[in-house]
């Protein structure tokens, strides 16, 4: 078989059904992927992905795939099943905020931030807590990161605690990829990475991560992370309050350069 013609077991989520549908439906078309891809508005990479399970489908590409296969309405019919599947209830508000936010200011103090994890990354820090449906989570997580994919990205700030260095999630090899993912990162215009080193011991961010979404239109949302789910506040003091406390990391955090070097470092560190 070949790498077009694989794909994962259909019963295993509905995610792989998703999968499995599009895989089927191009393979009686004899199409291939990227033939799909220009019929469905896409790429052959995301046709790729969809099929292997490994994203989870937009509602945009649902639309053109339905178009592409004159199948009806089918795929848009199982788009919301694959979404509600995907992702937690309480999560998906914020899933859609993220796709509309026109810039992104997050704090991170134990684990890289998700929109910036490699795939390898994400799967053993999800791997810790032991879920039925991992390979469904880790890919409603790189799913997320289309949102830097888009022709206008954007605009993201990311504050890091040192200490998300310093754990080896997965081991040598995974951290050496994702400090490498980090600098890549780092080179985009439109992201902005900075690192509280250790040696800067009290700072606003104890309290845990957060995240501070922005619009064209309408008010910032601040998400904060919790242990068995997350929260959104629109409340405007609420939200003042993460504002001021984000500029206050920014200003106990190394320069964005140094930021770069201090990475570098512990990548090095890794051979050492």
């Amino acid at each position: 078989m070949t790498a077009e013609t694989d794909g994962p077991d259909p019963t295993t989520s509905l995610l792989a059904f998703f999968g499995s549908e599009v895989l089927r439906l191009r393979t009686e078309a004899g199409w291939s992927q990227g033939r799909l891809a220009k019929a469905a508005l896409s790429t052959q990479a995301m046709i790729s992905y969809v099929e292997g399970a490994k994203r989870v489908p937009t509602e945009e590409l649902a639309h053109g795939l339905d178009e592409a296969f004159s199948t009806g309405g089918h795929f848009v019919r199982l788009y919301p099943l694959v979404i509600r599947y995907a992702y937690p209830s309480w999560f998906l508000p914020y899933v859609q905020l993220e796709h509309d936010a026109k810039s992104l200011r997050s704090f991170q103090s134990q684990v890289v931030p998700g929109p910036l994890q490699t795939e390898d990354y994400a799967r053993a820090m999800l791997s810790a807590v032991r879920p039925d449906n991992l390979d469904d989570l880790v890919a409603a997580r790189m799913s997320r990161q289309e949102i830097f994919e888009r022709d206008e990205p954007p605009r993201a700030w990311f504050v890091l605690d040192e200490y998300t260095l310093v754990r080896k999630i997965g081991g040598p090899k995974v951290m050496q990829a994702q400090f490498e993912r980090l600098l890549k990162a780092a080179e985009s215009p439109r992201t902005v990475i900075q690192v509280i080193p250790t040696s800067v011991p009290e700072h606003p961010g104890l309290a845990g991560p957060f995240t501070i979404l922005g619009f064209d239109e309408g008010p910032d949302v601040l998400y904060v992370d919790g242990f068995s789910q997350g929260r959104t506040a629109t409340d405007p003091a609420e939200v003042s309050d993460a504002c001021h406390a984000y500029d206050l990391l920014r200003a106990v955090a190394l320069p964005p350069s140094a930021s770069a070097d201090l990475i570098g470092t512990h990548l090095k560190g890794l051979s050492a």
